[in-house]
């Protein structure tokens, strides 16, 4: 089993390409992009590792996989559905990210895009899918593709994270440090983006998880074992059948028209034993699988992408204790304002007051104290001082209530 996050993805996130496919499952070119190759056009990969595009529509697609048309509307690229893992009876519907294809024992099918996440993830799984052929692996062709692309996925959203995480923590520092229009602005963006970006991996997170939860879910996804199975079923009974038609055709005549109902009967009775037989010895041998194959395989992906959603819950608490001290800058500055404004009303009363001193002084009524010019000046120092007087006993008012320090 390869190990997650492999070194391949490494250089192809680290060059940049995977970037350009961190803005999630809402294809940013699908209105532009030609509805012909959106929905006709997929690649398919077989077990050797060999693809081609081929055109198929959605009844083949259904025919040839046993599908409904609701799974098929995962896969569709102008619509935006969550991550999704599903277990078919002949199929594994896969649609994560960009990835979006169809696992049957022995072929995927993927669909066409023009996404680098698309041709990277045929590249790889045509690669191992080769180095399998020399080498032994005792994973199923189904789990390998599964495989790989949980691998893609996981890597891309931890690529997105980190890249983020780049982005964000020196705009929060200097944040903290210096509080502007500009980077309050740069922070709501990223903060969208984080949003964004762990709805997404939740999503993934929570799909796996349930998958490692319903035992029933991943004994479905048992492809190989499952179609062996079926064949083997399928050869023993056209064996049985023949047998019992040749015991019944030496033990009595048959007429021309009876032998030719009798085929149809036969074929009638196959089908309707095969059908029968299969369900129930799939539904009984599924009950009982050994998915710890799986479950292992599942449990080193989840804890990858758990990782990745701890690195993005914590870069949302660092985001939310940015803020908090943010406001707790902003709530001091406030209450500095708070507390000068108190002291420069405390002042202008005080000032009012001897304006008030003075004009009434200023006023032409007759008075002896205008008879000597040093007797009005005493005037105006006896109000200076009892204005400063007033202003100290406004001062220690505040701080006996402890207004200011």
């Amino acid at each position: 089993m390869a190990q997650p996050f492999g070194a391949d993805y490494s250089s192809y996130y680290a060059n940049g390409i995977g970037r350009d496919n961190a803005r999630g499952p809402g294809f940013p070119g699908l209105k532009k992009r030609n509805h012909h190759l959106g929905n006709r056009s997929w690649i398919l990969i077989d077990a050797k590792g060999n693809s081609e595009v081929v055109e198929l529509d959605k009844p083949t697609v259904m025919r040839r996989c046993l599908l409904p048309s609701r799974d098929l509307r995962l896969l569709d690229p102008l619509f935006i559905h969550p991550s999704s893992i599903l277990g078919r009876d002949k199929a594994i519907v896969v649609s994560l990210e960009q990835i979006r294809c169809i696992i049957t024992a022995d072929e995927v099918i993927l669909k066409n895009s023009v996404e680098d996440s698309v041709l990277q993830y045929k590249y790889e799984l045509c690669k191992r899918l080769e180095v399998s052929r020399d080498n032994y692996d005792d994973l199923p062709f189904e789990f390998r593709a599964l495989e790989v692309a949980l691998e893609h996925t996981c890597m891309s959203l931890d690529a997105q994270t980190k890249d983020l995480e780049l982005d964000i923590y020196p705009v929060l520092d200097e944040l903290a440090s210096s509080i502007s229009t500009l980077n309050l602005e740069r922070v709501r963006r990223f903060k969208g983006s984080l949003l964004a970006l762990t709805q997404r991996v939740q999503k993934v997170c929570v799909e796996i998880e349930h998958l490692m939860n319903d035992d029933g879910d991943m004994a479905e996804m048992y492809l190989t074992e499952k179609k062996e199975r079926r064949d083997i079923l399928t050869d023993s009974d056209v064996c049985n059948l023949i047998n019992d038609a040749k015991f019944r055709s030496k033990s009595a005549p048959v007429s021309p028209v009876g032998s030719s109902s009798g085929v149809h009967r036969l074929q009638r009775a196959f089908s309707t034993m095969s059908s029968t037989k299969h369900g129930s010895f799939l539904s009984s041998s599924s009950s009982g699988e050994n998915i710890d194959q799986l479950e292992m395989l599942l449990e080193a992906y989840f804890v990858g992408i758990d990782n990745t959603l701890n690195k993005l819950l914590s870069l949302k608490e660092y985001i939310d204790d940015t803020e908090d001290l943010i406001n707790i800058k902003l709530g001091n500055v406030q209450n500095q304002l708070i507390k000068f404004e108190l002291l420069l009303r405390a002042a202008t009363f005080v000032t009012a007051m001897f304006a008030a001193v003075a004009a009434v002084f200023g006023m032409n009524f007759e008075d002896t104290v205008f008879d000597e010019a040093s007797t009005f000046n005493w005037v105006l120092v006896i109000s200076g001082i009892c204005c400063g007087v007033l202003y100290g006993l406004f001062l220690a008012y505040f701080r006996n209530k402890k207004v200011i320090p």
